[in-house]
């Protein structure tokens, strides 16, 4: 679009040339000032159609949109490439020569650098020129929050350069001329200090004493009055040195003046996001505080710094110091020598320099007093090595970065880094490898900031990697980080070593914390909890092992799970490291023994969580002790389950890969009744298949046949009959091999359970009779109980006349055991029956013990099962208040485990109920709660199921048939 040029520090507007553009309609300029808020980035089009109407746009505004974007494009004759259609939004492309907002940040710019050079007149045209763009308030008739907020940020720039501008003036020393345009800006903001203090030194030059003083009582009168508050350090500065006569006032305007220091090291100039810390920083600084800037190695901590400085400095007319601290050397720098550095920045010549740290440190703090300056720390090794070099409060401010928490520094305000945010990340490749190659291959580019791990100096890396090879594609790096053997030896280019700068991290550490880190490497990338660090030494650790690593930024606290854990996490670059120097440093057998004791002390905490499940059926082994014990103990089962979860799919796939088999298929195994709660069927699938590749490459028939059996009961929930009969078979097989009848049998009572439900009732019965043979013989008598079970139930189902005696043969065993769970069970079994031979009030006596059971051994979800029975068998006899009630408690029950299956049937057949009693309003609540799970879930049947109720509760109320009941809930 050559020749047409934007305004938006006034009123929107553009020019062609120097003639203005005719774009039409206000609501077009409201649009084009919406692009130009955002302009270079894409904008959605409901930002556009706030911009134009506000809280009440028309229904059209959709169309309207298109067509004002589209007077914009002919109005300015703006091709595609200038403003683009992006989605559902639009791009405008403009160049900084064409905006007057970016403009005018140039030539402030250019006004600091020409200041710094000590040419005062060009830094004053600078200036003036930078103001006459400025037709009004920025952005005017825009009323968005983010035009509010630009408007705001851009005000306060202009502000700050007419200051600058009266500063200038005051430095050469034509104060008469600043003071006519302090005075309107004081009182259009009658609380900038610093506008004040500039005011009463212009005064003070003018021969004007008085009303120098008076300025500063009237805002101190102001303050007290409106804000309960003081004039700052710099106005009571000044005040004081009016009142004294001090010349310093007057050597500001010396024809000679000796300029400011200025030690700060050069600014980033592709230095990209850090928005919110850069912001929460400048305010520190304007407030004159002491701030860390502590996070871990190359995050950037000492380039925000110097962004921050560098913006700040103009507030700090006395100039910067600086120190590299070398805190990450084998020896950090002394802080006596430090100060004698400075002191020489100072002026103090070496022939009067104090000999000794205090007295050294006391004339540094003379010397500092009363001025205002920036000092800027870099590299701290400690609270220790800063103490003898922060100034005096009041006019100074001080950063200081490290990479430890420097929390024993007094009255230090932090500002932690973590790793950039993916948009930032992308940015920052771009700006050092180039747009168009990121624009051009967007997934690569998104690949190398995750390979990254967000982390700036890694990216920086790249960056530089990619600009220097102009042939590569970003394809070609990519494929080279996907290797994470060799992902660290490709983050190098120049000076710039990621491991080198990870390196002087460890040499700020104790051995011990070393040694923890480097084997924390070998777990893997999932959120791990504080106890793993015992079991990883070998011995019960210390807090201060852990404790250590997170000062040093090397280990994460991500957050406290649900089984009040603290959870840790490493940075994958610095996981990689870690592992890294585990297999430099460590041979094999001490690593496969850390991670053992890890697996142990998962397997014991799991085995631990599953007898909380079912007390009755996991009991401690007798003579079996844990291989090891770790310093946690279970308290709830399912909130511990639930933090584990992903950690215990990878604990398996590490056991597997070390060749800890067993270990591998004991965790699969004790993880089951977890995964059945919840209805884990995928995690229960993946594990055990972990777990059996790793149990058949060692020729561990046991682990295999148990493996086998556990996914041949998940293809059964999962109505994978074909499959569930396959393992079982093998299962049974192998069990048979290696003469563990016990095990055979529980194998073929599943394998019957697979016949029953493909309506094989024959075979069904065959193989359930063989299974109670060997678990008669092997005295299995709670399996006893449960299969004589199955058998009455497959005899009801044949029309067997002593189907009955069956199940309470069962229920008698379990009687005699007093395993009161498995009475509960079979009591719900037996309701079946007597449901079927309509005894109905027997089949509600058997749910009604059941229930009572459950809840006295506080079995929460075998209780909701059973009052979901319950609430069917009320709901068909009509009576809606014990169906409520019981449906009622069952649903919450599921929700709060997150089964959302179970939890829709509860809705459904509630709703059914009422829509047949004539509660259309209730029947719509509920019915529509289970049309919203069903969909959740993945079971679209069942939804058009409850729907159909749904909408036959909205017109002609009418029983609608339920659909098949999901096999996972059939088998309960």
């Amino acid at each position: 679009m050559p020749g047409i040029r934007f305004g938006v520090l006034g009123p929107v507007a553009a020019w062609r040339g120097t003639a203005p553009a005719e774009l039409g309609s206000g609501k077009c300029l409201r649009v084009l000032g919406v692009l130009l808020l955002h302009a270079n980035q894409r904008v959605d089009r409901e930002q556009i159609i706030e911009g134009a109407w506000g809280g009440k746009p028309p229904r059209s505004a959709v169309n309207l949109v298109q067509k004002y974007v589209g007077e914009v494009r002919r109005s300015l004759d703006l091709d595609d490439g200038s403003l683009q259609t992006v989605g559902a939004g639009y791009l405008l492309r403009v160049a900084p020569d064409q905006l007057d907002s970016a403009q005018f940040a140039g030539r402030l710019a250019r006004a600091r650098e020409t200041r710094s050079d000590g040419d005062l007149t060009a830094a004053r045209q600078h200036l003036a020129e930078a103001m006459t763009l400025w037709r009004g308030p920025a952005f005017s008739g825009i009323d968005t929050p983010a035009a509010t907020t630009e408007r705001a940020r851009l005000d306060e720039y202009r502000f700050g350069a007419l200051e600058d501008l009266a500063e200038l003036d005051l430095l050469r020393g034509e104060h008469a001329l600043a003071i006519p345009e302090l005075s309107r800006l004081t009182d259009e903001h009658p609380y900038r200090e610093r506008a004040r203090e500039l005011l009463m030194i212009a005064l003070y030059r003018s021969g004007r004493q008085g009303d120098a003083l008076a300025v500063f009582h009237d805002i101190q009168r102001l303050l007290a009055e409106e804000l309960g508050a003081n004039p700052g350090p710099g106005l009571q500065r000044v005040h004081g040195q009016i009142l004294h006569a001090d010349p310093a006032l007057d050597l500001l305007t010396a024809p000679g003046e000796q300029r400011p220091i200025a030690q700060l090291p050069a600014d980033i100039p592709d230095f990209t996001g850090r928005a919110g810390p850069l912001g929460e920083l400048l305010d520190l600084l304007a407030d004159r505080r002491v701030v860390v800037v502590a996070g871990a190695p190359g995050t950037g901590k000492s380039a925000l710094a110097v962004r921050a400085l560098h913006q700040a400095r103009d507030a700090f007319p006395d100039g910067q110091l600086y120190l590299d601290l070398a805190g990450t050397c084998t020896v950090p720098r002394d802080p006596a020598m430090m100060l004698a550095e400075l002191l020489r920045a100072l002026g103090v010549t070496d022939a009067v320099m104090p000999p000794g740290l205090h007295e050294r440190a006391a004339l540094y703090r003379s010397r500092l007093a009363g001025r205002r300056m920036l000092v800027l720390l870099d590299d701290a090794a400690g609270a220790q090595q800063v103490r003898p070099l922060l100034p005096p409060s009041g006019g100074c401010a001080v950063v200081v970065t490290s990479r430890q928490r420097l929390a024993d520094l007094a009255g230090a305000e932090h500002v932690e880094l973590d790793v950039l945010s993916t948009e930032d990340a992308r940015s920052l490749l771009a700006r050092i490898a180039g747009a168009e190659r990121v624009e051009r291959e967007p997934e690569a580019a998104d690949a190398i900031v995750r390979l990254c791990g967000r982390l700036p100096l890694a990216i920086r890396i790249t960056g530089a990697k990619l600009a220097g090879r102009r042939a590569w594609t970003l394809q070609v790096l990519r494929d080279r980080l996907e290797d994470e053997s060799r992902r660290l030896c490709e983050l190098r280019v120049g000076d710039l070593d990621v491991r080198a700068n990870f390196d002087l991290s460890l040499r700020l550490l104790p051995e011990e914390a070393v040694r923890a880190f480097r084997l924390l490497g070998l777990l893997g990338a999932e959120t791990l909890p504080a106890w793993v660090i015992g079991p990883l030494l070998g011995h019960p650790a210390t807090d201060d092992v852990l404790d250590a690593l997170v000062d040093a930024y090397l280990v994460r606290l991500v957050t406290t799970d649900r089984a009040g854990q603290p959870r840790y996490r490493l940075h994958d670059l610095l996981r990689a490291y870690a592992s890294e120097g585990a297999q430099d440093c460590y041979p094999v057998e001490e690593r496969r023994a850390a991670v053992e004791r890890v697996l142990s002390a998962w397997l014991a905490l799991a085995e631990q969580a599953r007898a909380l499940f079912y007390p009755s059926l996991f009991r401690p082994t007798p003579g079996r002790s844990p291989r090891w014990t770790p310093d946690y103990t279970v308290v709830d089962p399912i909130a511990w389950f639930d933090a584990e979860r992903g950690t215990l799919l990878r604990a398996m796939e590490l056991a597997a890969a070390w060749g800890l088999d067993e270990v591998a298929w004991e965790l699969a195994i004790a993880a089951v009744p977890y995964y059945d709660h919840r209805s884990l069927y995928q995690d229960w699938n993946r594990s055990h298949q972990i777990a059996l590749d790793a149990a058949v490459v060692a020729g561990n028939t046991h682990g295999e046949a148990a493996l086998l059996q556990g996914l041949g009961q998940v293809h059964i929930y999962l109505d994978e009959m074909a499959e569930a009969r396959h393992d079982l078979h093998r299962c049974a097989q192998l069990y048979q091999a290696i003469g563990d009848r016990r095990g055979e049998g529980l194998a073929l009572a599943s394998l019957g359970t697979v016949h029953r439900v493909r309506g094989e009732l024959d075979a069904a019965l065959a193989v359930d009779k063989e299974a109670l043979a060997h678990l008669a013989a092997a005295g299995h008598r709670q399996a006893e109980a449960q299969i004589r079970t199955a058998i009455g139930i497959i005899g009801f189902e044949q029309g067997v006349a002593d189907a009955g005696r069956w199940i309470e043969d069962g229920l008698r065993i379990a009687r005699h055991l007093g395993d009161r769970h498995r009475q509960a069970v079979i009591l719900r079994t037996l309701s079946r029956y007597h449901l079927g031979i309509g005894d109905t009030p027997a089949a509600l006596r058997d749910l009604t013990e059941a229930l009572t059971i459950f809840n006295e051994i506080s079995d929460k979800r075998c209780g909701a099962y059973t009052d979901q029975r319950l609430g069917v068998i009320y709901a068909e006899l009509g009576d809606r208040s014990r169906a409520d009630s019981a449906l009622q408690r069952a649903a919450h029950v599921f929700r709060a485990n997150g089964d959302r299956s179970n939890e829709a049937a509860c809705w459904q057949q509630l709703g059914e109920l009422e829509s047949e009693l004539g509660d259309p309003a209730a029947a719509r609540r509920h019915l529509g709660l289970a049309v919203e799970l069903w969909r959740a879930v993945g079971l679209p049947e069942r939804a058009d199921c409850a729907q159909a109720a749904l909408d036959a509760a909205d017109g002609d109320v009418r029983r609608v048939p339920a659909a098949p009941v999901h096999p996972a809930v059939r088998r309960r």
